[in-house]
């Protein structure tokens, strides 16, 4: 086997290896290092979402991508890397999303203004799906597993966007838009409802036109979990049989 040398990563030159990679950018060396690194990218997804994570080995990787092993180890360090360079785009497309809805949601002063604001994320998490629908399978595919190996990336990605999730929420909240219910509760509830309804559109169940989830699922969400107008607070404790005693 070849000898391991230090990982030139992959994906974006933003990475820290960048610019130690041979060859001037846009040159030959570099389409080259581009190609291979998409050929072994592109082989261990179909076989991460045909077997899972933890079934599939770096010979599996390397021989369903023409190449020999030690190829693999001059652009990723182990199997985690190249799940990582496999998340990357989706991750900092959704984080950055739901950051920028945090922000509105910090100037946010009525109903609609918060709509809008998770309307934005939620055109962003369609935006994902549309292009690397294969990486969003696999994140929802493996999300719920242990920590462990491989996976490990995937999980960190998970605690993001949970943790973003909740910081949404208690923006929300600070307004006196949303019922008091706990943001750790309300904003896991939707994190749940979303990738659930993600996974429904890429396994092809017949939940009507992909495209109109964003506006469906915003609406269904917020009109649960906004406060609703006083009068009809007001309906609700009477309904209940008057006011909670504490």
């Amino acid at each position: 086997m070849a000898t391991k040398e230090p990982p030139r990563g992959a994906g974006a030159d933003t990475s820290p290896q960048a610019g130690t990679r041979p060859g001037r950018p846009g040159g030959r060396r570099e389409a080259h290092r581009r190609e291979r690194t998409k050929e072994l990218e592109d082989a261990a997804l179909k076989l991460f979402l045909e077997r899972g994570l933890d079934a599939v080995t770096i010979d599996d990787i390397t021989q369903a991508a023409g190449v020999a092993k030690g190829t693999f180890y001059r652009y990723f360090d182990d199997k985690a890397a190249l799940v990582d360079a496999l998340l990357e785009p989706v991750r900092g497309e959704l984080l950055e999303g739901m950051e920028a809805c945090g922000r509105s949601l910090e100037q946010a002063r009525d109903v609609e203004a918060m709509f809008d604001a998770y309307r934005a994320v939620a055109a962003v998490i369609a935006g994902a799906l549309l292009q690397y629908p294969g990486v969003v399978r696999l994140y929802l595919q493996e999300s719920r597993g242990p920590a462990v190996g491989a996976r490990a990336k995937v999980a960190e990605l998970s605690k993001l966007v949970a943790r973003h999730a909740v910081d949404i929420t208690q923006k929300a909240h600070t307004h006196g838009l949303l019922r008091p219910i706990r943001p750790a509760v309300s904003g896991l509830a939707v994190v749940g409802a979303v990738e659930r309804l993600l996974l429904a559109v890429l396994s092809e169940e017949d939940i009507g036109n992909p495209l109109e989830l964003p506006d469906a699922l915003t609406t269904l969400v917020l009109d649960g979990l906004r406060l609703p107008p006083e009068g009809n607070r007001a309906g609700r404790r009477k309904l209940d049989g008057g006011p909670k005693r504490p």
